[in-house]
C-alpha cells in the first residue's frame, strides 16, 4: 500500500467511525426524546359510575401517549362502557379493551378510527383500557361513560347508525326492538332480549344489528360515507345547500372535493 492509498484508508475509516458515532448519537436522542416527551398515565377508578377521557379531549391527544384506565366495580357486578366521543387517528392510535387485566387472552377489542363503538359490557368486575398513539397525527380522542351494572341487568345494548331503537329498560325479561330509517336495511335479528345465564348473571341473546344502505340507493363513495336520498325533489334551476354538521380531515393529505355547476372547492 503506497502513501495516497494509506492516506485514503485512514480517512475513510474516520469518516466511517464518525458515522457510527453520530447514528448511535441520534438513536440515543430519539430514546431521550421518546421517554421525555411521552405522555404516560394510569388511572384505577372504583367508583360505580363516571367518566373517562383521553388526554387532552376533546382538543387532540399528544403523541407517543401511554395511558391505562383500569374499572373495578364490586363483586359480582359488571361494568357497561358506553363512548360519547371517539376519534382516533386510523389504523396507527389504538384503543384496546381488555376483559379483566391487560393481557393477550382477555383482549376484547381494538378500537381505532373515527367511528362511534357500540357499548361495551364486560363478562366480570374488572374492565380496561390501553391507549397507544404513535409519533405524529392525532384526533380529538375519546370520551366515555361507564357504570357497574347488578347481576339482573344485560345494560343498553346501544343506538344504531341511521336506525331506531324501541325499549327504554335492560333488565332480565326485558326486549329491545330495532328498526332502520329510509334507504336503509336492518341486518341481524330486530329484537333483543335480555335473558339468566348458567353464570348468574344476564346477557342479550343476540349481538346487536346494523343498518346498511340499500342497494337501491345511490350514496357517495366509501363504507362510512352519508347517503343522498334518491329521490331528492329537484328541478331544472333549483339550488341545494350543503350544510356541515360535522367536519375532520387531516390537514394538507386529506382533501373533500365539492363539484358544482360553479365550478368544485376543496377542504
Amino acid at each position: 500500500m503506497d502513501v495516497k492509498d494509506s492516506v485514503y484508508f485512514r480517512v475513510y475509516t474516520l469518516f466511517y467511525s464518525l458515522q457510527l458515532t453520530l447514528q448511535s448519537f441520534n438513536s440515543c436522542l430519539l430514546l431521550f426524546f421518546f421517554l421525555f416527551t411521552a405522555q404516560n398515565c394510569s388511572y384505577t377508578l372504583h367508583s360505580p359510575i363516571g367518566t373517562i377521557e383521553s388526554p387532552g379531549y376533546p382538543y387532540g391527544y399528544p403523541n407517543y401517549a401511554n395511558c391505562t384506565w383500569v374499572i373495578v366495580a364490586a363483586e359480582h357486578n359488571r361494568i357497561q362502557l358506553v363512548f360519547q366521543g371517539f376519534a382516533l387517528e386510523e389504523d396507527f392510535d389504538i384503543l384496546s379493551v381488555y376483559d379483566g387485566p391487560p393481557s393477550p387472552g382477555n383482549l376484547r377489542t381494538r378500537l381505532t378510527g373515527f367511528q362511534l363503538p357500540s357499548p361495551i359490557v364486560s363478562t366480570g368486575s374488572r374492565l380496561t383500557l390501553w391507549l397507544l398513539s404513535d409519533y405524529a397525527v392525532s384526533g380529538q380522542g375519546f370520551k366515555a361513560v361507564y357504570e357497574a351494572l347488578p347481576s339482573y341487568t344485560c345494560g343498553n345494548p346501544g343506538q344504531l347508525l341511521n336506525g331506531h331503537q324501541q325499549g327504554s329498560t335492560f333488565n332480565i325479561g326485558d326486549k329491545i326492538r330495532y328498526s332502520c330509517s329510509p334507504g336503509y336495511v336492518l341486518e341481524g335479528h330486530t329484537t333483543l332480549s335480555c335473558l339468566a345465564t348458567s353464570a348468574g348473571t344476564a346477557a342479550w341473546d343476540f349481538p346487536l344489528p346494523y343498518c346498511r344502505a340499500d342497494d337501491g340507493v345511490v350514496g357517495l363513495y366509501g363504507a362510512r360515507a352519508g347517503l343522498l336520498h334518491p329521490q331528492l325533489p329537484c328541478r331544472p334551476g333549483d339550488t341545494i345547500a350543503l350544510v356541515f354538521s360535522d367536519f375532520q380531515l387531516e390537514d394538507d393529505y386529506d382533501l373533500l372535493e365539492v363539484s358544482g355547476t360553479e365550478g368544485s372547492s376543496q377542504w
